[in-house]
């Protein structure tokens, strides 16, 4: 009976504190990067590795064969080399990836609060913590009703935004009462986002001066993924060809390039490390690489680039390789992504600055849910 009793009152204030009744409807923009280990071992990398990799949309080959390649073959060895690769880069804070994307969030967030306070602003990352599953357990706490879902990739590929479009949806199945949704697939034809990326060039020349060659390096893909329709490499190479047009660059002054393949199979080409290795044969002695597919640096830019490409582009014989580096939590990084989310926003009152729901509203609200307990016997 006492168990009972107690359950009756955990019921009626279940259905009176339920954040639709008591609070205001809110909306909110999710940030959703790819991820990062927890911590630069060979353990966190084969935890975060497992999950990356096992990705369908990362990876699409038959399930079955795919577990035995990837657990007995790219684990045991890749980890260890991955965990050697993140500790170059780690940071007394964490992963840069993590730091960045948090500093950016918040600063969005603060963007937008000045003038759209029932928007809030949230961080995912595809893999890793803090996970979406986390981001979509605030949605019911904080009365987020409407949501705007922001993958932190300008261009659009199967492998990387429709993953986060998968697990987003496969996230809020839990939920019994879903949030209005909206996503955005791309923002690489965005003006705002091509001007601060040929300004963050600009501003890299005006302190260093003019290399040889402008390289773009993207993050590549297998080559299958285009010719089954993705359009990732085209939107690519529209992006580096209106970068290019914005600074005035002769056609022979920069150059497009993919980096970061895994396996045996033929990926978009050229191959950023025998790009490089091949300007260095024909003369070319000055480098700057950017890498416009990341909106945060991360361990494929301040590793692969600004590394260990470096290093080859110098042994095969160049000079110097500088990187420039992504837009980060730049105050224009912060205000093309708010004005991004804005832009998908309209319509919605949060968007509009509206106070939707007035607080004697609420207030009703709540009285009408008590006597709706009254009713249902939970009283």
């Amino acid at each position: 009976m006492k168990k009972r009793k107690e359950t009756l009152v955990q019921s009626r204030t279940a259905v009176r504190d339920t954040p639709g009744h008591a609070r205001p409807p809110r909306a909110g923009v999710l940030l959703v990067n790819l991820g990062t280990p927890d911590a630069p071992t060979p353990k966190a990398l084969r935890r975060y590795l497992k999950e990356f990799l096992g990705d369908p949309r990362v990876v699409e080959v038959p399930r079955p064969i795919w577990w035995l390649i990837l657990n007995g073959i790219i684990l045991p060895f890749r980890a260890p080399r991955s965990a050697k690769a993140y500790q170059s880069v780690w940071t007394e804070h964490g992963s840069p990836l993590l730091v960045s994307s948090r500093q950016l969030a918040d600063r969005v967030q603060t963007e937008l609060s000045n003038t759209l306070p029932r928007v809030r602003v949230m961080l995912a990352m595809n893999y890793g913590q803090p996970s979406i599953d986390q981001a979509v357990d605030r949605l019911r706490d904080e009365n987020i009703q409407r949501l705007l879902v922001l993958p932190l990739y300008p261009q659009y590929s199967a492998t990387t935004t429709a993953s986060v479009f998968d697990r987003v949806t496969r996230s809020l199945s839990r939920l019994r009462w879903l949030p209005e949704l909206r996503f955005i697939n791309d923002y690489c034809n965005e003006p705002a986002w091509l001007d601060a990326i040929a300004a963050s060039i600009r501003n890299f020349q005006a302190r260093h001066g003019q290399a040889d060659r402008l390289l773009f390096s993207f993050h590549g893909i297998p080559k299958r993924n285009l010719l089954s329709g993705d359009p990732y490499y085209c939107q690519c190479q529209a992006s580096a060809r209106q970068i290019a047009n914005r600074l005035d660059l002769a056609e022979k002054d920069w150059q497009v390039s993919f980096q970061s393949r895994l396996g045996k199979a033929e990926w978009l080409k050229p191959y950023t490390d025998q790009t490089l290795a091949q300007m260095a044969k024909a003369g070319i002695r000055r480098v700057q690489v950017i890498c416009p597919g990341f909106s945060i640096d991360c361990l494929e830019t301040l590793e692969e680039i600004a590394m260990e490409n470096r290093e080859e582009f110098i042994e095969a014989g160049g000079e110097s390789l500088e990187y420039i580096p992504c837009l980060n939590d730049d105050p224009v990084h912060v205000r093309l992504l708010a004005d991004l989310a804005r832009k998908h926003g309209q319509g919605w009152p949060e968007f509009a600055g509206q106070v939707a729901v007035a607080e004697s509203e609420l207030s009703a609200r709540v009285t009408r849910a008590d006597r709706a307990a009254e009713f249902l016997g939970l009283d």
